[in-house]
């Protein structure tokens, strides 16, 4: 038991010292300070999301960038006919996990609480919550695009801008 305890002592320091040397690079990306200015994202997240984007000029247009994200539904279209079906889920499963579990602290924000409640509402108790952090994940990827390409703090309308720590 005392070698077990040992051992994960050893491998709590060394994931110690690796969280320190990821916030030290995380620092340093250009993207990073401005990723931590939307709410639920934290360092971690804003490190994964700028990794996982890499340079936002790849991207034209919000809606490019949120179809990279995979939170898009599946379209089948024939003539007339027009069915939406579950998430694409192509792309980068962690920028798409990063982008929900920042929409799941978002929801929140007073920036996205209204639109969260109201489309959770909408659809009901089964999926409403789920179906709706995604939506709000969506909007996140756009405002990220806009804040990546403008090099501006997030500052939604109506709400003022936030100052860099």
């Amino acid at each position: 038991m005392e070698a077990a305890l040992r051992l994960i002592d050893a491998i709590n320091f060394e994931i110690k010292e690796l969280e320190v040397e990821l916030r030290e690079d995380g620092a340093s990306h250009r993207y990073v300070p401005l990723l931590m200015s939307v709410p639920g994202i934290s360092w971690v997240l804003a490190y994964t999301i700028a990794a996982e984007i890499g340079d936002i000029s790849r991207f034209a247009t919000p809606r490019k960038l949120v179809g990279y994200t995979g939170l898009c539904p599946r379209v089948y279209q024939s003539g007339a006919s027009d069915h939406r079906g579950s998430l694409t889920k192509n792309g980068p499963k962690y920028l798409r996990w990063a982008l929900i579990e920042a929409a799941t602290h978002a929801a929140r924000h007073p920036a996205y609480r209204e639109r969260y409640e109201r489309t959770a509402n909408r659809l009901g108790r089964q999926r409403g919550k789920k179906v709706a952090r995604v939506d709000l994940a969506r909007r996140l990827a756009e405002a990220i695009w806009h804040m990546l390409h403008t090099g501006e703090l997030f500052a939604p309308a109506g709400f003022p801008a936030r100052q860099a720590a």
